[in-house]
């Protein structure tokens, strides 16, 4: 099976996620400023899709625990599933990436 995951990570909906800022010094190599489409940007992008999500699961729960009429037990469930669908298939890429990187070390030079 072949998933397309960039498109995937693409059409999920970003509401609340705060972009994390990335210290020069931690990673002087990456220029993530740049329009080009890198794997670092889409990667970063991934994450904090991921984690926008799993914060917007947190607030309905929250929300609905404490009572809220405007938020039903549907909604939350839903929101739970999304993110939990978006951590596995990340959890997939990191899988894929760790992989990959072993094989690329195992290479005899």
């Amino acid at each position: 099976m072949n998933l397309n995951t960039s498109s995937f990570f693409n059409n999920l909906p970003t509401q609340g996620v705060d972009k994390l800022s990335l210290s020069k010094d931690v990673m002087p190599s990456m220029n993530l400023e740049t329009e080009n489409p890198q794997f670092s940007n889409m990667l970063q992008q991934a994450i904090d899709n991921v984690n926008g999500l799993q914060s917007n699961t947190s607030e309905l729960r929250n929300q609905f625990e404490m009572g809220d009429k405007n938020v039903s037990l549907s909604d939350v469930m839903i929101a739970g599933n999304k993110s939990g669908l978006a951590l596995e298939a990340t959890i997939q890429v990191r899988n894929k990436m760790i992989e990959a990187y072993k094989a690329i070390m195992s290479m005899p030079v």
